[in-house]
């Protein structure tokens, strides 16, 4: 059994505590959008997308992809902080293409855009999400190219390792393609953050614990906790009925058991979600960002459940 270990007043390595410990400071994320659809949305493998997945690409919160990338920067820091407060809060930001499949573009088309984002000047960290089918080696070679300028993140939505919920939400590549991904962005010392949908339909919570384990095995450096969101204009919504939809103290227990399960070298980038109100159908408690952080936190004070204390060497 581990000792007992805090990062700053957590049980677990959140990216806030990573972040400050590496910058000295708050560090802001800024959601834009590289104009680009998805393989699995524009008939190349499929259409409409994961079953889950917004009109928006799970970009609901990016900024315009008409404007310039250095245009879109600048909207997103004024709509955080305001005109006039951004030199009182800090400078320093991670240029994050959250929109759809952020290397589904030509090299040519990619270089330009991500080469503007990590030129500018207040951003220290370019955090890219794609799908691992959209990772060629000439994609891949880019990327260590522009790692050797600032860190470079790649954002990967595996969701579950387990292929049968694959084929059922839509997912569009098999698990082979996926560690193949990660194998390709290791080489290279580009660091993979992982997404995990806690909730998916027919998985229990012993599927998830399995997908946790799966991804100890392997050369990541992150990883996404994420509930599952039922939001309108989704497939997901066809039969929302059908599906088991987590209470609070469900998905905390669950939550819990997802982290202490994880390598404790993981960053927990995200331990939770919430999608834009005007779309969410259930849960709607998930709604309440801030309840929801607290309660988390607050019960894990209670279990005195840490990061890794149930990881073991394999």
């Amino acid at each position: 059994m581990n000792s007992m270990k805090l990062w700053g007043d957590k049980p677990y390595q959140s990216l806030n505590y990573y972040l400050k410990e590496q910058y000295h400071e708050k560090i802001y994320k800024l959601s834009l959008n590289g104009g680009m659809t998805c393989p699995n949305r524009d008939g190349k493998i499929s259409y409409g997308g994961c079953i889950f997945c917004s009109e928006g690409g799970s970009g609901d919160f990016a900024e315009d992809h008409l404007l310039s990338i250095t245009a879109q920067i600048e909207a997103a820091k004024e709509k955080m902080h305001g005109a006039t407060v951004t030199k009182t809060v800090g400078q320093k930001y991670i240029a994050y293409f959250q929109a759809y499949t952020n290397t589904y573009a030509p090299v040519s088309v990619l270089r330009k855009l991500f080469y503007e984002a990590i030129n500018h000047p207040d951003i220290v960290i370019l955090s890219i999400a794609t799908r691992p089918d959209c990772l060629d080696d000439e994609i891949l070679d880019l990327l260590a190219e522009l790692n050797k300028i600032k860190p470079v993140w790649v954002e990967l939505g595996l969701q579950t390792m387990h292929e049968e919920t694959a084929i059922l939400i839509n997912r569009g590549y098999p698990l082979s393609c996926f560690e193949d991904a990660v194998k390709g962005l290791s080489k290279r010392n580009i660091n993979t953050i992982v997404h995990v949908i806690l909730g998916l339909p027919g998985e229990t919570n012993e599927h998830i614990l399995e997908t946790v384990t799966y991804l100890n095995m392997l050369p990541i450096q992150g990883i996404k906790f994420q509930l599952l969101h039922v939001l309108k204009n989704t497939k997901l919504a066809d039969y929302i009925d059908q599906v088991h939809l987590y209470s609070l103290e469900e998905y905390i227990a669950l939550l819990i058991d997802c982290i202490a399960h994880t390598r404790p070298d993981i960053i927990i980038h995200r331990i939770t979600g919430d999608g834009p109100k005007k779309l969410l159908l259930a849960p709607l408690w998930s709604s309440n960002k801030k309840l929801v952080l607290n309660s988390i936190h607050k019960a894990m004070k209670e279990t005195s459940t840490w990061q890794g204390k149930y990881y073991k060497e394999v």
